[in-house]
């Protein structure tokens, strides 16, 4: 279990700090292309996994995602691999309510989503490539839930953290959480003093040489 305080501190960074600790211990972590789809709130969270398939002959049990959300936290957020597709919806409306009912954080798609102006009225915050209207009926249904996916080339386990705002989405392995986060600490603590460098009056120039911008990911802090 990912502790409260893990969560908090992940909470008060970005996902670029999150993205350059990453670099800095030669990790993967960091996928493209996936934004807020409505002005929405940063989100940070444990990650609850969805896997999308195409639908064939075989017919869905149960609604894509509500397995997913019925096992969810208010620690959680729903990760729902659907391959990059975005000529069909893998959340929508219906799956936000039932999500912000049980408190969930978000939910991020390696897709589309749609009825994102239902979302917008929640308040729940949706990650995904792009807006569709297209119904997942009879075009796509739920492989698994809870269990390793592959999510824009980046493999996510049940459990990983993961970090999405207005510059993208990054996920920290559950092995390496405590290690990336005090990387990304020290790393945003480091842009703070560059910042009210730049504040003071000093030139950009002398900031990023003198307090070595182009070198912070050379090396581990010790």
């Amino acid at each position: 279990m990912i502790s409260d305080e893990l969560l908090t501190r992940l909470g008060k960074l970005d996902s670029c700090v999150v993205s350059d600790a990453l670099d800095r211990l030669g990790l993967k972590g960091a996928v493209l292309g996936i934004r807020p789809l409505w002005p929405c709130p940063r989100i940070v969270g444990r990650c609850v996994t969805v896997k999308i398939k195409p639908a064939g002959l075989e017919k869905p049990k149960q609604h894509l995602c509500t397995p997913a959300i019925a096992a969810a936290t208010p620690a959680d957020v729903i990760v729902v691999d659907n391959g990059g597709r975005t000529d069909v919806a893998a959340w929508g409306g219906l799956l936000s309510l039932a999500a912000q009912t049980k408190k969930v954080r978000g939910v991020i798609v390696d897709g589309a989503a749609r009825d994102v102006d239902e979302s917008r009225d929640l308040h729940f915050p949706v990650y995904g490539r792009a807006a569709v209207q297209v119904t997942a009926r009879g075009r796509v249904m739920q492989e698994s839930y809870n269990e390793e996916i592959e999510f824009a080339g980046v493999q996510v386990h049940p459990g990983d953290l993961v970090i999405a705002d207005g510059s993208g989405v990054v996920f920290i392995p559950r092995a390496k959480e405590q290690e990336v986060i005090t990387q990304a600490e020290a790393l945003a603590e480091r842009e703070t003093k560059m910042a009210d460098a730049i504040r003071s009056g000093r030139s950009v120039v002398e900031v990023m040489e003198s307090l070595g911008y182009e070198s912070m990911l050379a090396a581990k802090d010790k």
